[in-house]
């Protein structure tokens, strides 16, 4: 929308300053979201401000009142990506070209000293637009990626690199600086910055180097320099809310993947992650001699990773840990006799598509653990060594199976070569 006062092509002026403050913003405070105007950064097209906003923000409201040019230039970028969750705002009686009257805009009168007058009925009208609005229509590269990943969501941040273009010298310095570590990692970031003015996918690019290198402090105050566009991401909030698990901030990551459920919906991801917080509050309260909140928590890790499980079957991961914890419960749940099969048959199909990662030949070889078939297990253990990305990845794996060896070893259901096991994953931590 425009900024400012600016005429109304009728011999009048409009407040646009009012028009925002008085309707837009508390309509949209109203529908629980926080409101970002574009452009209000640097005025351009080409500006960062403006493309980026119109991109990843979940609703856009725009006022075409003066027919701006730029303002019609970013209504365009919008429609080509989310166009049935962009809500229209005019003035009454101003002209709209023709090919935007099926729209439907919400029209809003203006009072002689410029500023809208029936505030209390439009607002309510651009609330109800707000909250029926749905967005069907995919979006540019970052988008799809960031916010709405079709395929196995756990996946997103593995095919980030591949499939979101951004700066090809920045994500080649990046590389290099990953193999290096975390210090690495911060000097780059110390040369972009501003940070705000940088890609998205540059943003990300650096977010996920740091989970990498296991820098996650570093990750959780880089989140706090991202745009808020930005920042509401799927992706974005789901690798907060990882680092700040790591940094034994379980209260807070907790409320973070919730709120992420709550407002978008159930996904395999998700929950995987609230499995995780639960599983580490649950060893956290052991430590502390507390076995009646300790089984608490165990029993809602096990619902979290059934639950992402459920989700979306194709997905192993969180249900490979649904039933390592069943395992291990006393006595184990008789429910992952049922669930194995599934989740054999899901990773299976995983590395016969001809694409697997190490997440897949892990449930492999936890699976292998589980059913105490040492000849599958050691063939996925060579297998997920070989295609090991970063080092916290198999002291994940090494973490659920000794989970599973110090339980049989409590139940005298020794498995000799389990240990071997480990270490051999260890190694390549």
């Amino acid at each position: 929308m425009p900024f400012g006062t600016k005429p109304d092509g009728f011999g009048g002026t409009i407040n646009f300053e009012a028009v925002y403050t008085q309707l837009i913003v508390p309509a949209i405070e109203a529908v629980g979201f926080e409101p970002l105007r574009a452009g209000e950064e640097q005025v351009g097209v080409s500006h960062k401000s403006l493309f980026e906003p119109l991109t990843l923000c979940e609703y856009v409201v725009a006022d075409l009142t003066t027919s701006d040019a730029q303002v019609f230039y970013g209504l365009g970028i919008r429609h080509a990506l989310r166009s049935p969750n962009t809500v229209l705002l005019v003035a009454e009686e101003t002209r709209l070209p023709f090919n935007l009257a099926p729209v439907e805009p919400v029209f809003y009168r203006v009072s002689p000293r410029g500023e809208p007058a029936n505030v209390e009925m439009i607002r309510a009208v651009l609330q109800q637009r707000l909250e029926h609005t749905q967005d069907t229509v995919p979006g540019r590269p970052i988008y799809k990626v960031v916010d709405d990943f079709s395929g196995i969501k756990r996946l997103k941040t593995d095919v980030f690199r591949d499939r979101v273009k951004y700066s090809v010298v920045i994500k080649a310095r990046l590389t290099e600086a990953r193999r290096q570590g975390s210090e690495a990692v911060r000097a780059v970031e110390e040369t972009l910055d501003p940070l705000n003015e940088q890609e998205a996918g540059v943003v990300v690019d650096l977010l996920l180097s740091y989970r990498a290198t296991k820098a996650w402090k570093d990750m959780i105050a880089l989140v706090a320099k991202m745009p808020p566009a930005l920042i509401g991401t799927i992706m974005v909030q789901e690798q907060l809310a990882f680092a700040l698990n790591r940094m034994g901030l379980r209260d807070q990551a907790e409320k973070v993947l919730l709120g992420l459920l709550e407002k978008r919906g159930s996904s395999s991801e998700t929950y995987g992650l609230l499995g995780r917080v639960y599983k580490d509050r649950w060893q956290d309260a052991l430590k502390r001699g507390e076995p009646s909140v300790a089984q608490d928590f165990l029993k809602k890790a096990i619902v979290a990773y059934r639950t992402g499980f459920e989700t979306d079957w194709r997905d192993a991961y969180p249900g490979v840990n649904a039933v390592t914890l069943m395992e291990i419960s006393d006595p184990p749940d008789p429910y992952r006799k049922e669930l194995v099969p599934v989740i054999s048959y899901a990773v299976k199909r995983r590395i016969e598509a001809g694409q697997p990662d190490y997440w897949d030949h892990a449930t492999r070889l936890e699976l292998a653990v589980l059913a105490k078939d040492r000849h599958v297990a050691f063939d996925a253990l060579a297998k997920a060594r070989a295609i090991i990305r970063e080092s916290w990845e198999p002291e994940t794996t090494v973490r659920n199976l000794r989970l599973i060896r110090e339980a049989r070893a409590e139940r005298s259901e020794e498995v000799p070569w389990a240990l071997e096991i480990e270490e051999a994953l260890l190694a390549h931590a």
